[in-house]
């Protein structure tokens, strides 16, 4: 009887064992996730390099990534003569919105605050899922999710540290973004159920541009040498780092996803003073990092994912 193929879905909806991967493949897979969590730093160290060079806003950013990211896949997809699908119009369209609020509030983060509470308020968006579920699926709630999810809301407090927001109120950018994407995860999933990961792509990254424009047109400039390095540099870490996050999730479990890709929480932590000149966090900063990094691992162990 021949094994099932590693790039089939496994007969039964539990994810696949790890039996089936070899040591490189794991080893490939935790790299491949590592390397995700250093590319979407990258991408907003470089927003903070940039500031004493160029005059680019927010809204380019985001829509650079868009269109840089919805060349690279049309041409993907144009290579593998494939065409996109949409079958079921609502997911895509809340799968658009969502990740597209989600990264502006993101960047915006970096724009306004430091990339280390960027980073870290990012990353709290698998709580965001936890909560979310529990509201929207009343058959599957779980109580200690919840408990693990309002703990880390201390975690969040703790960075936000409102004592020293003086009402410019910029870390809220950053959870933001963890809230958005939650919800763009949520329909990521339900994207999933009928379509392909490129179309998906596809659309999220066209549509997204396309959806910057109305609002954010003032923004938009033709760059100049400078500003053409830092605005492609920062879309290609993006975008690199959303393909490795993909390509890693096929060769590792989900709690092994979660625990490397919380790990930016750390690099962020550890390199904001070293890198882009951040402030050290303090110990009620660290401990707010810590406590968020912990209920992340925590609710992957309590519900693994699928398997990509």
């Amino acid at each position: 009887m021949q094994p099932t193929p590693r790039n089939e879905p496994a007969p039964t909806p539990h994810p696949t064992p790890r039996t089936v991967f070899t040591r490189q493949q794991q080893l490939i897979g935790w790299l491949a996730v590592f390397g995700s969590a250093l590319f979407f730093y990258l991408a907003t160290a470089i927003i903070s390099w940039a500031r004493p060079h160029v005059a680019i806003t927010t809204p380019f950013y985001v829509f650079a990534r868009f269109l840089l990211g919805f060349v690279i896949v049309s041409l993907g997809m144009l290579l593998r003569r494939q065409r996109p699908v949409c079958a079921h119009a609502h997911p895509i369209i809340g799968r658009t919105v969502t990740n597209t609020v989600a990264v502006y509030c993101f960047y915006r983060a970096v724009e306004v605050g430091s990339v280390a509470g960027a980073n870290i308020l990012n990353m709290t968006y698998p709580l965001f899922v936890a909560l979310f579920s529990w509201f929207a699926l009343r058959d599957e709630r779980d109580r200690f999710e919840l408990a693990v999810v309002g703990a880390a809301m201390v975690g969040i407090w703790l960075i936000l540290d409102p004592t020293r927001i003086h009402g410019g109120w910029h870390n809220l950018w950053g959870l933001a973004s963890g809230l958005t994407a939650g919800a763009s995860m949520i329909y990521l999933n339900l994207c999933r159920r009928h379509h392909d990961s490129e179309s998906i792509l596809f659309f999220m990254f066209g549509a997204g541009a396309l959806l910057m424009l109305p609002f954010f047109h003032g923004s938009l400039f033709w760059p100049n040498p400078v500003e053409w390095f830092f605005l492609l540099t920062c879309s290609l870490s993006g975008i690199l780092g959303q393909y490795c996050l993909t390509y890693g999730f096929l060769y590792v479990t989900a709690v092994e996803g979660a625990v490397i890709s919380s790990s930016r929480i750390l690099l962020a932590a550890l390199l904001g003073p070293m890198l882009v000149a951040d402030p050290a966090l303090t110990l009620a900063g660290w401990a707010g990092a810590l406590i968020i990094f912990a209920a992340n691992v925590a609710l992957a162990l309590r519900r693994p994912a699928p398997a990509r």
